[in-house]
């Protein structure tokens, strides 16, 4: 589901001035941080409850 979806931010612009703005230094890390996320395997845990509830909704 996440490995369809592609994620290429595009540079926000000032009104009336035509510069690309910066992104805050904080942003580069929180990006990491989502992706690291992101790639992170499922628990099978939460895996079993998930085929329990499609199971009970057939």
């Amino acid at each position: 589901m996440a490995e369809d979806i592609a994620i290429n931010p595009v540079p926000s612009r000032s009104p009336g001035r035509g510069k690309t703005q910066r992104h805050p230094d904080w942003a580069k890390g929180l990006r990491q941080l989502y992706d690291s996320v992101v790639e992170e395997p499922l628990p099978e845990s939460f895996a079993d409850l998930l085929a329990k509830l499609d199971a009970g909704s057939k």
